[in-house]
């Protein structure tokens, strides 16, 4: 009986000194001198009193005779690698995104230069920035960035090898209406004012071998779409190919007229207008719009 009851006390101690020590969360080190963290991988060694219970660290890892000694190892070995879980069932797809803004274009600053395609491409080249060869075989002056002429994308003034000196017309006397005025010298409108020359009805008379004539009858660089340029289209052209393209010094005959005996006619070597007589002999430069 005497044995029983010793071993009971025994055993409460060493379950409290087990529980006190299955709760710790930090050891403090030689009476307060600091605190072993949760995360570290080292071997503490606690003693704890058999009769009190109370915990103290064990500096050299060795207990008294009247102590039970308890190890920690804060940090267990890695356990293995859990299996990849299986893929999940895949989502519906997102609503489309609002579309961006327009990029930024070249030369102007606006937007994104237009494409031309098909016969209006060289090669794999389909867009062109002023001072490009044109499909023509001539130079590009003016890109529509803004989408601003209907009908054109870009404007071409044929090469050097195509210029002419032609009279305007020898017709002194009558003035053609689709060709004069103000909106007859607009960007858009030579193709228009060239196709109206050529019409020869009443007593107004283009001739066939005149500046209207000999434009649209280029078959330069392969194209047979070109024609005797509005004033505000050759203006364009002496603007943006300052230096380029192998210009006269001279005047240069435009589509645009301004009375029954005289049309307009731009100076090339200052930019001047020159309203000149329709009989006089001028420069004619084929241009192409696409």
């Amino acid at each position: 009986m005497r044995n029983i009851f010793k071993s009971k006390p025994a055993i409460r101690r060493s379950a409290g000194a087990f529980l006190l020590v299955g709760v710790l969360a930090g050891v403090a080190v030689g009476g307060g001198v600091g605190v072993i963290a949760a995360s570290s991988a080292k071997t503490v060694t606690v003693c704890a009193d058999n009769k009190t219970n109370v915990l103290r660290y064990a500096k050299s890892g060795k207990c008294a005779k009247t102590e039970t000694s308890v190890v920690l190892n804060q940090t267990g070995a890695a356990g293995a690698a859990g299996a990849a879980g299986a893929a999940g069932v895949k989502g519906d797809a997102g609503a489309t995104g609002p579309v961006g803004p327009v990029g930024s274009g070249g030369s102007g600053g606006g937007a994104s230069a237009p494409v031309a395609t098909g016969t209006n491409c060289i090669a794999t080249k389909c867009t062109y920035k002023v001072g490009d060869t044109g499909p023509g075989g001539g130079i590009i002056f003016f890109v529509d960035f803004n989408d601003q002429y209907t009908g054109l994308n870009y404007l071409e003034v044929a090469p050097q090898s195509c210029e002419g000196s032609k009279a305007w017309s020898s017709d002194i006397s009558n003035s053609l209406a689709a060709v004069t005025g103000w909106g007859a010298r607009a960007v858009g409108t030579g193709q228009a004012n060239t196709t109206a020359m050529m019409t020869i009805s009443g007593s107004y008379i283009a001739d066939i071998s005149g500046a209207a004539f000999f434009a649209d009858s280029s078959t330069c660089g392969g194209k047979s779409d070109w024609f005797l340029g509005s004033f505000g289209e050759l203006m364009l052209a002496y603007s943006n190919l300052q230096g380029v393209g192998g210009f006269q010094v001279s005047a240069y005959w435009s589509s645009s007229e301004t009375t029954a005996s005289r049309s307009l006619a731009l100076d090339f070597r200052s930019g001047g207008v020159q309203g000149n007589a329709k009989e006089d002999v001028g420069y004619v430069r084929p241009l192409r719009a696409f």
